[in-house]
């Protein structure tokens, strides 16, 4: 990700208090989700109190979400069918993400981010060509500037994209789940 930082430059817009990629619920990664109870685990014995806002976040998150979770609420896991993808789409749109302070428009969990959010901001070449990055970012580029921004992504960074999922709130609530 320093390389796409990098190579992108000034067209990169990210910065402490952007939240837009926090808005709106997205899957993670089992993986994922264990790195941010490992991450709230240890802001817990750091900053307690910032652990316990994190953690209310995330319950008034599923509180208000729960009914219409596209998966199984037991255990977190999102329903992977055509209609529970369909419904996904819509789940949770423009709310932000639990581990976002609304203060600062920061991530209280930054160390501990899902690879969506380490990996979304410069533009990221996809295995089969396609190019993804921020729409904030790149505003008024050149699309051969962007392409020759681009930076692939390694088998390694899409690991974690196919394995099963869920979302941030089931990682930042009650004790630390083992999916």
């Amino acid at each position: 990700m320093a390389q796409a930082l990098t190579k992108g430059g000034a067209w990169i817009v990210c910065r402490p208090g952007c939240a837009e990629c926090c808005l709106g619920t997205f899957a993670i990664s089992l993986t994922d989700a264990e790195r941010l109870a490992e991450g709230l685990l240890h802001l817990s014995q750091h900053d307690p109190a910032r652990a316990a806002r994190v953690r209310r976040r995330a319950q008034a998150f599923l509180a208000r979400f729960a009914a219409s979770f596209p998966g199984d609420p037991a255990s977190g896991l999102l329903d992977n069918s055509t209609q529970g993808q369909e419904q996904f789409e819509t789940f949770g749109e423009d709310v932000p993400c639990p581990a976002l302070d609304p203060a600062s428009q920061t991530c209280d969990l930054y160390a501990y981010r899902p690879v969506t959010c380490r990996t979304f901001g410069p533009a990221l070449r996809f295995p089969e060509g396609e190019i993804r990055a921020c729409e904030l970012c790149y505003q008024g580029a050149a699309e051969d500037e962007i392409d020759s921004a681009a930076v692939p992504l390694t088998p390694r960074h899409l690991e974690d994209l196919r394995e099963a999922h869920t979302i941030a709130a089931f990682a930042l609530t009650g004790p630390p789940r083992r999916f």
